[in-house]
């Protein structure tokens, strides 16, 4: 079976414990987690964990099914790179010694659609966001210039589906209510 780069989407209540059971779904199944985002959803009181894997559909099918089996999992999906847009944020921390204008530090930044965060007298702070082999494009071009530091966030993305969380909510919680009601009736 051919692999495929995924993303899942998981919301969840915000409960302590609760993202070690989650990755503690992909160690079991042995797949590596690339990267993995947490934050608060457009829903309030719940939060969404966007994680990154390459994996089999089968695979990504189940894990996706495990994870909602979860009490204080609400709801789980897998998405394909085509279904949803994304995106990174990357900060890099480089010498202030090469803003003489002889090194065309600037122009670089301009051509890459970044943008100087900070100033420092000792180090200027450069933000990219882009996917990642364009944050890492950046690192390369960056490093002649001496990269005292870089970091990258994991990927934040939204689905390009209509459909929206509070719709999947709605229907849960319909289809709770008709459980308690098919309960009551027995």
């Amino acid at each position: 079976m051919k692999t495929h780069k995924y993303t899942v989407a998981v919301f969840t209540e915000n409960f302590i414990g609760l993202l070690t059971r989650i990755t503690l779904i992909f160690t079991r199944r042995h797949v590596n987690i690339e990267s993995i985002t947490v934050s608060e959803s457009e829903v309030r009181g719940v939060h969404r964990y966007t994680l990154v894997v390459k994996t089999t559909e089968d695979v990504v099918q189940r894990i996706v099914q495990q994870i909602e089996k979860q009490v204080e999992a609400l709801k789980a999906f897998y998405y394909r790179e085509e279904e949803i847009i994304h995106q990174e944020i990357a900060l890099y921390k480089v010498s202030t010694k090469f803003l003489d204008g002889q090194h065309n530090l600037e122009k670089l930044i301009r051509d890459n659609h970044a943008r100087m965060l900070s100033l420092d007298s000792e180090y200027l702070v450069i933000e990219k966001t882009g996917h990642k082999h364009e944050t890492q494009a950046l690192l390369e071009e960056l490093q002649p210039f001496g990269v005292l530091e870089f970091v990258r966030s994991g990927r934040v993305s939204v689905a390009k589906r209509m459909k929206e969380l509070s719709e999947y909510l709605d229907e849960m919680e319909t289809e709770l209510q008709a459980r308690v009601e098919a309960g009551k009736n027995q």
